[in-house]
């Protein structure tokens, strides 16, 4: 029929039905017929112009036409007109590729099918065939649905479900070869996405054998049978001859594909300008037939104005790099482009800055935002965009830098989400660190730990105000936990992971991806509800400043950023501004140069003569850098010596010994290094120290110590330290793990019970791999960092992990990361864990053991928490071995303390009043105000124990709770029952009921009955 009208007529005929429709009222029997008639002239129309519009219109009439009333006098075969809609459906579906029409079509044919065909003079065999091509089809589109969302959108849910949909086609049986060809070489694709999204070999294994399957295809079939295969096998013919553009009236689309292929493929070889300025002939002649309003048109013009950019590149000439950039320009204006901006911004902005006007730069500066805040663009690519912009702006001085550096810092973030457990997440910060521009500071450094600790917060605060969210959020919480921390499973369908097989198609892997995809949507729905509840409209947002600093609020923290374009050392104080140390300029590679000496003489041995000088000069030098200057301000701030510092490194000097920094020059020729000035202790984030102040969920008063060890032949010397440990029993009780009691899971369990721990074992190390950093237990079972995280241990509070490598970075990992045993400890809830930087000598475990515990156990720190007097007692143990005749430095310097908690040192008594009345069960009393966030414990000190400290009821709401008699020396609890909530940064009045008749109170001198006074205990 369409050969019988031209366009001009069916127009003309459209416009008399319409002006027939204002004619005839909708009530008329003919009506009907119109309208029917209409849809009919539309799909000729369609027919000729091809476009979509017509189309459109002759389903909605079509449509109308069923639902209108039959017409009278007029015969509608309505079951007729509704196979008309089918086929307009289905044919919508083909040429514009809309899954919903096929499934449509689908389902109507099947209604059809069931209907006496014959009786509406409609072929049975018709419908049926047309459902067999809706059904194929449908797999089709669906496929290039799949594949065409797991392109545009970085979500990897779409990429997992895109490659289940593909392998359920090649699992058909009724795929012909050309078909099979088509869903071959789209999993193909989809295979080197998901590898080069997850590092993952299988998925690289998986996409070379759909290589190789493609070839056979290609080679098994008779020519022609692929257009593909056919274009590929006709393009090598073309790229060993020599291709020209044919003159004369324009080529075919194919044949100009071919030709293009053909001619890129020589180009490729050869390099000659003469085959690229003829591709871009081909590239030209295909855009001026293409449509630029669908995508595959602007993605003409794309490649054209890449081709030019490369011919620039081959020539110099200037009018190829004007042409790529008007091209590129055109294309940005193309609402089609706009699932490929990301290429495009990238394109444009490389040829504006080759031009090198100020203007070119300026623009290419504005056109870096559009690019790194595309939504089509999976985050990993925008954070290596963002770190060229972060450069280049501040390269050029550019305002937009600081815009730059956070939102580099922001997508180092988000590039986490996408990967499902830790190890994948460790492998992909690794990859992006190498293109890097930037310095990873607060936001960007300890990023695998900043996650996971931020599936640990409480919900305490939550919890009184809304139940509801507090609960979801800690299930969703604990479930994304035990996913992120899961070893990677398979990526081969026919391996179980345990989990039901929702989708047969779908491997371990891909589920795996799918279910954390939902868990964190689930997520940032509760979370932005949660921000909706009155006061926490912050809830885990990036925190203030004044929230920051609350990390000195109990001794100065030293930041030290090392940058090759600044760096600097800052001291955080805690009612004080931070005080900027500068550095010299030559910072950056001095710091470098310590590192790397430090590296080389450890490859002769930690025992080397030339080691020894290494560190020597290696500690000198670090004085020299940051010792000298650190010393001479906290002098200036009045910071007085024996104070506990906090160090927070960055980069190279996370594995510096800045605790051993000296010798220290003084008058009287005493060797003094930085740890006989101050007591030092590293922690990895200012957030942990933060993290820290909130109390434990439970409070061991008389915690015990486990003891797990795995002597051998090569540990002579564990004997003896496990007889010291053991001979700790007097002061505190001691359980011991050792041989075949000393597995993994036993020690994890064991873990729960004490708030003690000591490890006497050899420690491991994994080049590039640091969650497999382990402990070697009982017949070389290992303890892994990995399984370290997974625990939690509310009873924690403090390590010693007398070990190898317990605080060393693996090989190939991310020095501001802090992935080692030491940190893993800490994170699953010690709150002070004192680890090794290298090798350990076997000879020094007996002696650091003894004097450690001498030291913390002796009466100096009685009443504070054992992981308050930890970094004291190393500081004493390790002094005690330089004393030590033929000790040599990397023996002492080796052990290090990383704290999470408060200083042991109390302040003073202050004295809150003095009754003079008895206070009866009823009395209600009160105590002054006092501002909650500059106490970690509070002491009841009762100067007569006789019979009131027992009628005292328990204290609850803080972490570290007794009451002490000065005339027996005992401390008693429990003490008070006190109804309180504390949070930070306010001032509470407490108040508690007497639960006995006190007596009068004089003064102190003559008190008879109860004195109440309070002190306070600095946390770290």
């Amino acid at each position: 029929m369409a050969q019988e009208f031209s366009i001009m007529e069916l127009d003309q005929i459209n416009t008399y039905l319409h002006r027939a429709f204002s004619w005839i009222p909708r009530s008329h029997p003919v009506h009907t017929a119109y309208i029917h008639l209409l849809a009919t002239m539309r799909l000729v129309r369609f027919q000729l112009s091809g476009q979509k519009e017509d189309l459109d219109k002759s389903i909605v009439h079509y449509t109308e036409a069923i639902f209108l009333p039959p017409s009278w006098g007029f015969y509608l075969n309505v079951v007729q007109v509704f196979f008309e809609l089918v086929h307009s459906l289905f044919r919508r579906s083909k040429e514009f590729k809309q899954p919903k029409d096929v499934k449509c079509a689908v389902e109507y044919l099947r209604y059809l099918r069931g209907l006496p065909l014959d009786t509406f003079e409609v072929s049975h065999e018709l419908v049926t065939t047309l459902l067999v091509q809706a059904l194929d089809s449908g797999f089709d589109i669906c496929r290039d649905f799949e594949r065409t969302r797991a392109d545009f959108f970085p979500n990897p849910e779409y990429l997992e479900k895109a490659i289940s949909r593909f392998r359920t086609l090649l699992g058909s049986s009724s795929l012909d070869n050309n078909f099979r060809y088509g869903v071959t070489y789209g999993m193909e694709s989809l295979a080197k996405k998901r590898f080069e999204n997850f590092g993952l070999t299988e998925a690289l294994q998986e996409a070379r054998s759909y290589t190789s399957e493609m070839i056979n295809l290609a080679s098994s079939s008779a020519p022609g049978t692929f257009d593909k295969s056919n274009d590929r096998r006709k393009s090598e013919v073309f790229a060993n001859k020599s291709p020209r553009l044919p003159q004369g009236p324009p080529s075919t689309t194919s044949t100009l594909n071919v030709l293009r292929i053909g001619i890129t493929t020589k180009f490729s070889r050869t390099n000659d300008i003469m085959d690229l300025e003829e591709v871009i002939k081909c590239r030209r002649a295909l855009l001026a037939s293409a449509d630029t309003s669908h995508p595959l048109g602007s993605r003409k013009a794309l490649s054209l104005g890449s081709d030019l950019f490369k011919a620039f590149e081959c020539s110099n000439k200037m009018e190829y790099l004007d042409e790529s950039i008007t091209v590129h320009r055109g294309v940005l204006e193309m609402k089609s482009a706009r699932s490929f901006h990301f290429t495009l911004i990238l394109q444009l902005s490389t040829s504006l800055l080759a031009r090198g006007h100020k203007q070119d730069f300026d623009e290419a500066i504005e056109l870096f935002p559009l690019a790194v805040n595309d939504e089509f663009t999976k985050a990993p690519d925008r954070y290596t965009f963002s770190c060229a912009w972060a450069f280049l702006a501040r390269k050029a001085r550019h305002p937009s830098v600081s815009v730059a550096y956070e939102k580099a810092m922001s997508l180092m973030q988000s590039s986490l989400v996408s990967a499902p457990t830790l190890q994948i997440q460790h492998d992909q910060l690794v990859a992006m660190q190498s293109s890097a521009a930037i310095c990873r500071w607060k936001q960007g450094r300890a990023l695998l730990w900043s996650e996971m600790r931020g599936l640990r917060n409480s919900m305490d605060h939550l919890s009184r105000f809304n139940s509801s969210l507090a609960t979801k959020l800690t299930a969703i919480n604990q479930d994304l936990e035990s996913l992120t921390m899961s070893v990677a499973p398979s990526g081969i369908i026919g391996i179980s992971d345990g989990e039901s097989q929702v989708d047969d198609e779908m491997d371990p892997f891909g589920r795996l991806v799918v279910k954390q995809q939902k868990l964190l949507e689930k997520r940032d729905v509760l979370i932005s509800q949660i921000q909706e509840v009155p006061g926490f409209g912050d809830f885990l947002k990036t925190p203030s400043f004044q929230t920051i600093r609350n990390a000195a609020s109990h001794g100065p923290v030293v930041i030290i950023n090392h940058s090759e374009w600044r760096s600097d050392i800052l001291i955080l104080l805690r009612n004080s501004p931070p005080s900027l140390i500068p550095t010299t300029k030559d910072f950056y590679h001095l710091a470098n140069e310590l590192k790397d000496r430090l590296v080389v003489a450890r490859k002769e041995g930690l025992d080397s003569e030339r080691y020894g000088r290494a560190l020597r000069s290696v500690l000198e030098g670090l004085y020299k850098l940051v010792g000298r200057p650190v010393i001479d301000r906290l002098c200036a701030l009045g910071v007085p010596e024996q104070s506990r510092i906090w160090w927070c490194p960055t980069s190279v000097f996370c594995s510096l010994p800045l605790h051993a920094m000296g010798p220290i020059p003084s008058n009287d020729g005493v060797k003094r290094y930085f740890s006989d000035l101050y007591i030092p202790s590293y922690t990895p984030t200012l957030s942990a120290l933060i993290e820290s102040r909130k109390p434990s969920p439970k409070t061991s008063y008389q915690p015990s110590l486990l003891l797990v060890a795995n002597p051998d032949e090569s540990l002579p010397g564990a004997f003896g330290e496990m007889e010291i440990i053991q001979s700790l029993k007097s002061r505190v009780p001691v359980a011991t793990l050792c041989g075949k009691n000393a597995t993994p899971a036993g020690v994890v369990e064991r873990l729960r019970d004490h708030g003690l721990v000591h490890f006497v074992c050899h420690g491991t190390l994994e080049t590039g791999k640091p969650f497999d950093a382990s402990f070697k237990l009982y017949e070389d079972e290992r303890l892994t960092l990995l399984d370290i995280v997974r625990s939690r241990l509310p009873a924690a509070e403090f390590a010693f992990l007398a070990a190898c490598h317990t605080a060393e970075l693996t090989d190939e990992s991310i020095a501001d990361e802090g992935l080692h045993l030491t940190a893993a400890v800490q994170y699953c809830g010690f709150r002070s864990v004192v680890g090794t930087m290298w090798e350990m000598a076997d000879i020094d475990g007996c002696e650091i053991a003894e004097n450690f515990y001498k030291s913390m156990f002796s009466g100096n720190g009685q009443g504070v928490g054992y992981h308050l007097r930890s970094a004291r007692a190393l500081r004493d143990a390790t002094r005690k071995m330089r004393r030590k005749k033929g000790m040599t430095l990397e023996r002492w310097v080796n052990f290090v303390h990383y704290a999470f908690e408060g200083s042991e040192r109390t302040i003073k008594f202050q004295e809150f009043s003095t009754y003079s009345t008895s206070l009866t069960h009823s009395a209600l009393s009160t105590l002054p105000t006092f501002d909650a966030d500059q106490f970690s414990a509070i002491q009841i000190c009762v100067l007569k124990p006789s019979s009131i400290a027992n009628g005292l009821p328990d204290l609850q709401g803080h972490s570290c709770v007794s009451a002490f008699s000065s005339t027996s020396n005992t401390f008693f609890s429990p003490l008070f029952s006190l109804s309180w909530n504390l949070s930070p940064l306010r001032t509470y009045t407490v108040s508690w009921m007497g639960g006995m008749n006190w007596g009068s109170c004089g003064p102190l001198e003559t008190c008879e009955g109860g004195l109440v006074r309070r002190r306070r205990v600095m946390d770290f």
